[in-house]
């Protein structure tokens, strides 16, 4: 997450899905990334919890799986967008920044 913190956003990082929801409940950040698989629940779960507390946050979601089906769900339940991994981290900056039009917390 240094990429981002040297690009001037806040950022936090959660080590379970429990901890992730926190983050976004107790400082609603602007934009999420969003790992596919997370300690302690899958990422669509965590990301339907997100939308839940706060359709305005824009989710990034991130898998090291190219599974269809679940990249489509989480774009019906609200993801921007996805990146496979490995993915470029210019182009995750260039995403987030394009997101954000120039700052805010991540």
């Amino acid at each position: 997450m240094e990429v981002f913190s040297s690009e001037g956003y806040k950022t936090f990082q959660a080590a379970n899905g429990k901890m992730a929801l926190e983050i976004v409940r107790s400082d609603s950040p602007d934009l999420v990334l969003l790992d596919m698989k997370i300690p302690g629940m899958d990422g669509l779960e965590i990301l339907k919890h997100i939308k839940e507390a706060n359709p305005e946050i824009k989710v990034i979601m991130m898998t090291a799986y190219g599974e269809l089906d679940m990249i489509k769900e989480a774009t019906d339940l609200g993801a921007l967008m996805h990146f496979t991994k490995p993915f470029d981290i210019d182009e995750m900056r260039a995403a987030v920044n394009m997101q954000l039009k120039g700052g805010a917390r991540l």
